[in-house]
């Protein structure tokens, strides 16, 4: 009997169908689609990827695989961050849309870059540290580099949803915030209620920048040794997007020359070499790339799939993923997780 299901390509590796489903939307996508799932489009017979009407993941796609996929309509990337590994002019061309769920880890990240400014700024985790070995220091003396993130002057670099749900928590503080973003008009910031300033300024004068921009072929390493000399004595630096935006040795050398205080989420390498010295680097906050990996997020990550398939197949654009754009994709730059 033949199965008259619209079929989907399930590629998500390392994520799962069941890690971004829940039973109950997995269920349906069961009962809704055909699922061919497979470790690489070389593993996918012809059959089946002349069938494919949608693509589950973000697996290197070749020129003749999707020549092949000729009933393509959607691939759904569920990493986060579009690869620089697809034809994408060939699939825009040919009116495949390519969308992310990305936005689902947006508020997550936000919250725990939330958490590590005001660690820096209040010393939170070196005082705990501190009372833990039995050198404390009590009252006022003990808050001689504190300072307030209320009222404070923030810099954010990137205002993509990672920077607008960060905005949104931040608001309660009512900070001088001011943003840098050279893929933005200067209006929608100024709209969004920030500043629109240029990088040397977001620099200089704040006393806390986060780095949410995500890394493209423009700005690879863009935030080094100049960058962190630039910036007040004593500014917390907090990297929550990519390490590849930023020199990270010449971050550490920053920190260690007790410049600046930082805090990241990502790194170079995941893991990080158990002798890197900045395991043991005194103001440093490390975060093991945990920030946006919470179950929760990566249930909704199902649900607006099902959702945009839906409209899909009924002939209507995808509108909860978020859809890449043709002028800018090629330019993306991020390595691949390897782990949730």
């Amino acid at each position: 009997m033949t199965d008259d299901r619209p079929l989907v390509l399930s590629l998500p590796a390392p994520r799962t169908l069941e890690l971004i489903f829940s039973p109950e939307a997995l269920a349906k996508l069961h009962r809704r689609y055909e699922v061919h799932e497979a470790a690489t489009l070389a593993d996918v017979p012809d059959a089946a990827l002349a069938r494919a009407r949608y693509l589950l993941g973000q697996p290197p796609v070749t020129e003749d695989a999707l020549a092949r996929m000729t009933a393509l309509r959607c691939v759904f990337n569920v990493e986060g961050n579009l690869l620089d590994n697809m034809p994408y002019p060939r699939l825009f061309e040919r009116g495949i849309h390519v969308v992310t769920t990305a936005q689902v880890f947006a508020l997550p990240v936000a919250e725990i870059g939330l958490a590590l400014a005001l660690d820096l700024l209040r010393e939170v985790t070196e005082a705990d540290l501190a009372f833990r070995e039995g050198r404390e220091v009590w009252g006022l003396e003990g808050n001689r580099a504190a300072r307030l993130l209320s009222g404070a002057e923030v810099g954010m670099i990137g205002y993509g949803e990672l920077g607008r749900a960060l905005h949104r928590l931040l608001q309660g503080f009512r900070p001088r915030l001011r943003v840098f973003d050279p893929w933005l008009p200067a209006s929608v910031i100024a709209e969004a209620g920030a500043e629109p300033a240029d990088l040397d300024t977001v620099l200089r004068q704040s006393d806390v920048v986060f780095v949410v921009a995500a890394v493209t072929s423009e700005n690879q390493r863009f935030l080094g040794a100049p960058a962190f000399a630039s910036m007040r004595p004593g500014a917390a630096f907090i990297l929550l997007s990519r390490a590849d935006v930023v020199d990270f040795d010449a971050l550490i050398d920053a920190v260690a020359a007790g410049h600046l205080r930082a805090a990241s989420d990502v790194f170079p390498e995941e893991p990080m070499p158990r002798d890197h010295r900045v395991r043991g680097l005194r103001g440093f906050l490390r975060s093991a790339h945990r920030a946006g990996a919470l179950d929760l997020a990566f249930r909704r990550m199902g649900d607006m799939v099902l959702e945009d398939m839906e409209l899909l197949d009924r002939g209507l654009p995808p509108q909860r993923c978020k859809r890449a754009e043709r002028e800018t994709v090629a330019r993306m730059r991020s390595k691949p997780v390897s782990a949730n």
